[in-house]
């Protein structure tokens, strides 16, 4: 009964905020991809800030370890990164001989949005693990309690989600096929959840490890990837949106993070 309480759960919760996200991106603010940039840049990193890393050092592990985890982090997700650019030029350069330079403009707007997208899905999985142990200690603690996990946890991430999204846009792929790979790094919330119920006393703790490492995508992708793209000379009228937006995925997440703690 309870493990299939906790399968129920983290489905909603990892699945169920990325449709949600799907909704509101590709719906209601379909229209606002630029301003998405700047919300996605601001969800990412109050997730980080305000959520994951105060959750991380609130635990009994020493801060220089969780620091070194952090740089860590932020080190891989670069040479991911790395390799994934890496990547995208050898298969550019193996069609100019067949394509020349009208291919060659296509594969460079496509190797420069796609930067990011294998970092924010890596740092998302990790994330959606962690949220699933928390999830099934909730309800082997008590149903009720369980149930209010889940939805908390569904609701904080639907603001990370669309950015989750805007980000996965860049790769100017399919807005299907976006909504697919963060639904299966969502579904991971699900086996966090699983392996939760097994193992929940021996993985509480290295929870906050797991915490730190999803923060350091996710800083990483908003300061390497998004927050480049911004910078920009814009109008004041435009600078003043960007600067909203950014303001509004930091808000948002901070908000619904303090109203569902």
């Amino acid at each position: 009964m309870i493990f299939l309480a906790i399968l129920l759960g983290t489905l909603t919760a990892g699945i169920g905020s990325v449709w949600v996200a799907a909704w509101l991106s590709f719906g209601v603010m379909s229209r606002y991809t630029q301003h998405m940039l700047s919300l996605a840049a601001g969800a990412l990193l109050a997730t980080s800030f305000m959520h994951l890393l105060p959750e991380a050092f609130e635990s009994t592990v020493v801060p220089r370890d969780l620091f070194l985890t952090l740089l860590i982090g932020l080190v891989f997700f670069f040479l991911l990164d790395k390799a994934e650019l890496w990547h995208h030029g050898h298969e550019h350069g193996a069609s100019l001989e067949q394509a020349h330079h009208a291919h060659e403009h296509h594969h460079d707007s496509h190797e420069e949005g796609t930067s990011g997208g294998w970092a924010v899905l890596a740092g998302d999985s990790v994330h959606c693990f962690g949220d699933g142990i928390l999830i099934a200690s909730a309800f082997m603690a008590d149903l009720r309690l369980g149930a209010i996990a889940a939805l908390a946890v569904m609701a904080h991430e639907v603001p990370h989600h669309m950015g989750d999204l805007a980000v996965l846009r860049q790769a100017q792929g399919p807005k299907q096929a976006a909504v697919l790979k963060v639904s299966l790094a969502g579904a991971v919330t699900a086996l966090g959840g699983a392996v939760g119920f097994v193992l929940v006393e021996s993985l509480r703790a290295t929870l906050p490890y797991f915490l730190v490492i999803a923060s350091s995508s996710f800083i990483y992708v908003a300061l390497a990837d998004l927050i480049p793209q911004l910078q920009k000379r814009l109008s004041l009228r435009e600078t003043a949106a960007q600067i909203t937006w950014l303001a509004i995925g930091i808000s948002s997440v901070t908000l619904v993070s303090l109203l569902t703690h």
